[in-house]
């Protein structure tokens, strides 16, 4: 299949960047600024001027899962947020942020019933200070989940369990002696800390932390020099927790990226029940089963262990890989039972996750690199897009648009709104940002019922016959039955 192309042109406006990265490197400044060159791309749209997403290239597309494409786009990208993306990379809902730091776009259950969730805040340091919010279908916000005990979510996940509650990891400064890892004597680190947390009384109801149950011994992250008379050294973040979630046996299975280790942690205890990978696994570990840097660790039900092995940075394999391990408890050997990795041989040094859908495809977001694939069963590409200026492959972080984690979800969405139109010369444009179940628009002049057209796109236009005084468009279901219609204007 010859690659699908969705030609959109530039936005003349200009970009305040704030790095919501998961790199172990820090930036030098918490401050927006201006980047260099001309702005970032854009969409645009007549009926809504106010959404300017990045653009979207689908590349390859055949038999994919059922559902929509769930991104955060952000750094050089002129507005940050939440977007839903149909196959063909059209948009069905964009929501812009008044500020850069948005991550982990997905759906998940709450109360029985399918909300949004992400993170907003700020990640100056690829470090999070920030929140949790959900929304309903309707897109309006029902909730928010914040840290306990004086602490702030950060960047790297958020997940609802199926008890109603919420886990995220936390990022904590502590003053240790880093001396015996080649830092200062006054250093400081960040404790990787991660809580459950009732999200209705906002209880922390678990609270586990990184130090000194996992030694700086254990860290593949150079600590900092001791820094120059009158200067400070920077935090070492010789952990790194970027996953956690919740087994069905009451325990946690977390990630640490600068450990190149996944760990089980007694959800009663707190005590870590095993290490895998890393200098102290407790597993022996077969070929291929080497992870490092990696990113999104997650048990499944058939007893396997996920997760997106980065391989970088700095570059530790050739290319980035989604493993698929099998580590038994008996004998505490980890074995490989599959991998995935990008045909372009993608290797991502921040960011990503893979996602292991119900049909057996796999939904991978390449993090640093601004591309979402699609594998079937058997392996093959079903979907490869690109967003933003979508490099093919990167030599620095942030030089272009990118979204921490991809996923795809079914999701049914009734916008509250009504659809925006505007005019342009003989031709009505519409659109309805949020809105799953349109099938067709029908144009409406002076009240009489017009042209119905397709909805294809994100905008469609629907062209005007005649002189009106009075023009609306009607949003019209599968079956023909109304769902909303525009406010009604005139020329």
């Amino acid at each position: 299949m010859l690659p699908r192309v969705n030609r959109l042109a530039p936005a003349f406006v200009a970009l305040a960047v704030l790095a919501a990265g998961c790199s172990s490197k820090s930036e030098k400044s918490a401050a927006p600024k201006k980047p260099a060159g001309p702005p970032p791309p854009t969409q645009h749209f007549l009926s809504r001027p106010d959404l300017k997403p990045p653009p979207v290239r689908v590349l390859t597309d055949a038999q994919t899962a059922p559902g929509y494409i769930f991104l955060a786009p952000k750094m050089k990208v002129v507005q940050a947020g939440p977007m839903i993306l149909d196959d063909n990379g059209q948009v069905v809902w964009f929501h812009p942020l008044d500020t850069h730091g948005v991550s982990d776009f997905r759906v998940q259950r709450y109360n029985g019933k399918p909300v949004l969730t992400w993170w907003r805040g700020q990640a100056p340091m690829g470090v999070g200070i920030g929140r949790y919010v959900i929304y309903d279908d309707t897109y309006h916000q029902i909730a928010q989940v914040r840290a306990g005990h004086g602490y702030a979510g950060d960047i790297h996940d958020f997940v609802i369990t199926r008890r109603n509650t919420a886990l995220f990891p936390i990022y904590h400064q502590l003053h240790v002696d880093l001396t015996p890892v080649g830092g200062p004597k006054d250093g400081r680190i960040f404790d990787g800390i991660f809580q459950e947390v009732n999200i209705k009384t906002g209880r922390v109801l678990f609270e586990w932390h990184s130090w000194p149950a996992i030694g700086l011994e254990e860290s593949y992250a150079p600590a900092p020099k001791p820094p120059a008379k009158g200067k400070k050294a920077p935090p070492y973040d010789y952990f790194h927790l970027n996953s956690v979630e919740l087994e069905p046996n009451g325990n946690y299975v977390i990630s640490a990226r600068n450990t190149h280790a996944v760990y089980e942690i007694d959800g009663k205890t707190g005590k870590i029940l095993w290490r895998l990978g890393g200098k102290k696994s407790d597993f022996r570990m077969g070929h291929g089963t080497n992870f490092e840097w990696q990113h999104d660790a997650r048990l499944h039900p058939n007893g396997t262990l996920t997760l997106f092995d980065n391989g970088a940075a700095p570059p530790a394999e050739k290319f980035t890989r989604i493993l698929v391990l099998h580590a038994d408890p008996k004998t505490k050997r980890a074995t490989l039972v599959r991998s995935y990795h990008h045909p372009k041989r993608l290797l991502v040094p921040f960011e990503g996750n893979a996602q292991f859908l119900p049909d057996g495809h796999v939904f991978v977001g390449w993090g640093a690199v601004p591309f979402v694939t699609e594998f079937d069963a058997s392996g093959r590409v079903v979907l490869d897009l690109s967003f933003g200026k979508g490099l093919a492959r990167i030599t620095k972080p942030n030089q272009d648009a990118d979204s921490y984690r991809a996923y795809r979800f079914v999701w049914h969405g009734h916008p509250t709104d009504k659809p925006a139109i505007a005019i342009r010369g003989n031709k009505v444009f519409v659109s309805w940002n949020g809105a799953t179940d349109v099938a067709r628009w029908q144009l409406e002049l002076d009240g009489q019922p017009g042209l119905t057209i397709s909805k294809t796109h994100f905008e469609n236009a629907l062209p005007l016959a005649r002189k009106a005084k009075h023009i609306a468009v009607v949003a019209l279901d599968a079956t023909g039955r109304e769902l909303a219609r525009s406010k009604t204007i005139t020329p």
